[in-house]
């Protein structure tokens, strides 16, 4: 009974090894042979594909203004909103309210002493005008005079001294004419300065008031009570205004490798982290020439305009933007891995393997030439392969968009649903050891490099 036992056990180990022998021995068949059913699959479909590329940005004002001082001296007050609270950050103002008020002592008495002195230079106009009439009076008093001289002139009724004093003295009541006159334009020039230094010294007074030059809301207030700010060769900074919240840009920096696709009017998505899962809509407005490289990287900033009528969009949130490049509808879809993988050449059917090693000596050699003709560019092309068997044949494609994962391609031998193959389940080229194993694990039943 004991015997009988010891012999079913053998003779079950001796089936079992048998029965591994032999699973060993066809594997080694069939990878010698170069033929594995063993392929990747993924069937071709058709649907839709929209080719992108994406970037970051900053939400920005469309237009903002800089509101500064003009004058120095100490906030005194600011003024105030629409809501009739004092500006602050986030009041909506009117074009023309009171933002601010700048201490005014000194300049309300410069425009004071400007007041005095052209109110003494119309003075000084009103008497160089009366001394001309004095003067004018002189001269005719003289003029007549002299007329009597002349037609008496030298003779025992005039005597030569008075003869030639009433010249003299109507030749000096001229001159003193002329004088005179020149007197009043002078004066009149001092007026004349005087009300120009009086308008310098109203408007810098007008500057201590500073007023909202549009409509708006107010994006930064950089000035407390009590601060003084002084105007030298820059004016200081008081407010930063933006002039309509309801339509925003997002700037973006767009690598130079992608600029050649964004063109103004092109549709765009982004999202912020503010409101996640939302997606706001836009298009390109323009794309600034003036580069920047950063690490040798070129990148262009694009503006992109989007309506902000909800309110929702803040100024300068971070934003995820996508430019869609192109749109295709209903069309046949392959994933890239498909274009990618490449078989050996004992995998490749029969009729197809002769050109198949053929293709594969001129890669190297075409790949260096330039191309040669010009013309009108062709389409890209490409191959994927389709199971035949335990084999595979090439159908070539016509290239077009992609997304990053899928391609879309034309080609009369494809249909959907026809499989392509996108890799090898589990195999490895002979010879090499497991991933992640040891290169000195003992292969078993592994074929020579040399076939043999």
């Amino acid at each position: 009974m004991q015997k009988m036992r010891l012999l079913d056990k053998r003779t079950l180990v001796i089936a079992v090894v048998a029965v591994v022998a032999a699973l060993a021995l066809l594997g080694y068949l069939l990878r010698g042979s170069g033929k594995s059913a063993e392929f990747r699959t993924v069937q071709v479909k058709r649907g839709d594909l929209q080719a992108t590329i994406s970037a970051t940005g900053t939400v920005e004002p469309e237009e903002v203004v800089d509101i500064g001082a003009q004058v120095a001296g100490k906030i005194v007050t600011f003024g105030k909103d629409k809501q009739g609270k004092p500006v602050d950050y986030g009041s909506v103002v009117e074009a023309g309210m009171v933002l601010a008020q700048i201490d005014d002592a000194l300049y309300a008495a410069d425009a004071a002493s400007a007041k005095a002195q052209l109110a003494q230079a119309k003075a000084a106009v009103q008497k160089a005008q009366a001394d001309l009439g004095q003067m004018q009076a002189k001269l005719f008093q003289t003029e007549r005079d002299w007329e009597r001289a002349r037609k008496l002139g030298p003779s025992d009724a005039l005597s030569q001294t008075d003869y030639d004093a009433s010249r003299s003295a109507f030749e000096v009541a001229k001159a003193n004419v002329a004088v005179g006159q020149a007197a009043i334009v002078q004066a009149q020039g001092a007026v004349s300065q005087a009300e120009a230094n009086l308008r310098r010294a109203l408007q810098n007074l007008s500057y201590c008031t500073i007023i909202s030059p549009v409509k708006g809301v107010i994006i930064d207030r950089r000035v407390n009570i009590g601060q003084t700010v002084v105007a030298s060769l820059n004016a200081p900074s008081l407010f930063l205004l933006a002039k309509d919240l309801k339509r925003l840009q997002v700037w973006v920096s767009v690598n130079e490798a992608d600029i050649g696709h964004i063109h103004p009017g092109q549709a765009v998505t982004f999202t912020v982290d503010a409101f996640p899962g939302e997606v706001f809509e836009g298009e390109v407005g323009k794309v600034r020439l003036n580069a920047t490289m950063t690490q040798n990287v070129v990148t262009y900033t694009v503006e992109i305009i989007t309506d902000n009528s909800s309110g929702k969009l803040l100024p300068y949130l971070t934003a995820n933007v996508t430019f869609i490049v192109g749109e295709r509808k209903h069309v046949l879809l392959v994933p890239n891995a498909a274009l990618r993988w490449t078989p050996t050449s004992e995998q490749v059917v029969g009729e197809f393997r002769e050109s198949f090693k053929k293709a594969k000596e001129r890669a190297a050699p075409d790949q260096a030439k330039p191309a040669a003709k010009a013309g009108k560019p062709s389409m890209p092309r490409g191959l994927v392969w389709v199971p035949q068997g335990n084999l595979v044949r090439p159908v070539q494609v016509t290239l077009g968009l992609s997304d990053g994962s899928l391609m879309e391609v034309e080609s009369a031998e494809l249909q959907e649903g026809t499989p392509l193959v996108v890799g090898e389940n589990g195999s490895r080229p002979a010879g090499q050891p497991a991933p992640g194993g040891s290169p000195f694990t003992p292969q078993i039943f592994k074929k020579p490099a040399n076939g043999k």
